[in-house]
């Protein structure tokens, strides 16, 4: 059968889905939002109490719009929104909307509501929506859940935060590797409490220990009579619960993982990541250490205003000591200043483009930090590099620099300075782009939280104290 028979013989939608194109809707754009008419609409049914027209519009949504929907509303009004849309308020919808606006919507509603919810959602899902609540509400709610629900949430919340035990999910089909093929397939069948998605079989020996896996497809395809330890791939990458969730990503990216066991300190099975998760904790990752770099805090716009306020402010006043710093240099160099005016014009330039320059270098290094690109095996061939870089860099910009002073102001040894100083800050700004992120890593501090601090300090304090100390010695 052709492909043109095969979108013929298909409804009209799942012709559509098939084709790309995305059909026509009165409530999301060509790229797939929220149109602002739909959400007016949705406000104003709110405001004028009318619950089934806010319920008529919401009802087409996929959950995922419909989350959308809760951060594009107003706080008072989500409330509101969640009980309008009764049985749309659905677990699909819980796991999908944003964290902060999820711990505020679960923060408003009834404990016996949220441990519904938490019992319909996977472990790691469930978690993700109780972790955030304070002691008594996440108790409250605990006591509402059944016991075996709850003993698999409590046991999850007493590992640490953005951990693989917190990540990981305690659906999962083990099997012990004496099954035969033919067995495992009957189990798999019969057995309705198995997870509904699943994309291989871990094989577990007699102390429930991973010794292998078995993807599904390899299960289909083998005769029924074959043990599972004769078709099993026995290399695996195992994940310890405690590891941090950042280096599971790493592991899932490096060995092009699907999915991955989790083990306690015994060894045992306890659970799995899949790579869904991963792609949520690779977004996440990413976005933490550019907003880390820039002291944005968490960057969301759903952020309360008291915490963005008061991690802007401090990130802020850390950078204010470090401009005094940099200013009590040019105040030492008054007298020079004050004698050559046009040392305050070029001034600027030559600490500008050093912190440029460090910017450049402390982003490829955090980032290769990050991606474990950079280790201890390679750091001295990094450092050697970003000294050629800022040496190329600082050579021929200095030259370009000292060309145009020369013609403006006619002034050779003026033109002598501005390069030689231009070439040190840039083998400072290249230095400190990469040395201080190392630092920071050997002393177990996030290099992406704190290194702007130090680098800004590096190129502008040197940056004026080279340009000007110079200036003081070839032209007083």
């Amino acid at each position: 059968m052709s492909e043109a028979d095969v979108k013929e013989n298909q409804p009209e939608d799942e012709a559509t889905a098939l084709s790309g194109a995305a059909p026509e809707s009165e409530s999301l754009d060509e790229e797939n939002r929220l149109k602002p008419e739909f959400v007016r609409n949705v406000k104003d049914a709110l405001d004028a109490e009318d619950f089934d027209r806010v319920y008529d519009l919401v009802e087409p949504l996929h959950p995922a719009d419909i989350a959308d929907l809760f951060e594009l509303i107003d706080g008072d009004e989500r409330l509101t929104l969640a009980r309008s849309i009764r049985d749309l308020m659905g677990v699909e919808v819980i796991a999908e909307l944003n964290d902060w606006v999820r711990e505020l919507l679960v923060g408003d509603l009834p404990a016996d509501v949220v441990a519904g919810f938490a019992e319909q959602l996977d472990t790691d899902d469930a978690v993700a929506m109780l972790e955030d609540l304070d002691e008594e509400d996440q108790q409250a709610v605990l006591a509402e859940m059944e016991p075996e629900d709850r003993a698999a949430i409590e046991s999850a919340l007493s590992y640490p935060e953005e951990s693989a035990g917190r990540l990981m999910s305690r659906e999962f089909v083990a099997a012990p590797e004496t099954m035969t093929v033919g067995d495992l397939i009957d189990f798999l069948r019969e057995h309705r409490e198995l997870p509904t998605e699943f994309w291989e079989v871990f094989i577990v020996d007699p102390m429930h220990r991973p010794v292998g896996t078995c993807a599904l497809s390899w299960i289909l395809r083998c005769p029924r009579n074959i043990p599972l330890h004769d078709v099993m791939k026995r290399d695996q990458t195992l994940i310890p619960a405690g590891m941090d969730q950042e280096e599971v990503a790493l592991r899932f990216q490096k060995y092009a993982l699907i999915s991955a066991a989790v083990v306690d300190d015994a060894g045992r099975l306890i659970g799995q990541i899949t790579v869904d998760d991963i792609v949520h904790i690779i977004q996440e990752e990413a976005g933490e250490d550019a907003l880390a770099m820039s002291g944005a805090g968490d960057g969301d716009i759903n952020e309360p205003l008291p915490r963005t306020i008061r991690g802007r402010m401090w990130w802020l006043f850390i950078n204010l000591l470090t401009a005094l710093l940099a200013s009590s240099v040019v105040a030492f160099f008054q007298g020079t200043i004050e004698k050559l005016v046009v040392l305050a014009v070029i001034m600027p330039i030559i600490t500008g483009m050093g912190g440029n320059a460090a910017t450049q270098t402390m982003a490829v290094t955090v980032r290769a930090l990050a991606t474990n690109q950079l280790t201890s095996s390679n750091t001295w061939r990094m450092i050697a590099r970003e000294w050629w870089i800022a040496s190329a860099n600082g050579i021929g910009l200095g030259v370009l620099m000292a060309l145009g002073c020369l013609a403006i102001y006619h002034d050779a040894m003026l033109s002598f300075v501005v390069i030689l100083a231009m070439v040190l800050n840039s083998l400072n700004a290249g230095l400190s782009g990469v040395l201080i992120p190392l630092g920071l890593e050997k002393l177990k501090i996030d290099p992406a939280v704190v290194s702007t601090v130090f680098v800004t300090t590096m190129t502008d304090t040197l940056g004026f104290f080279f340009f000007l100390g110079l200036a003081s010695i070839f032209l007083m």
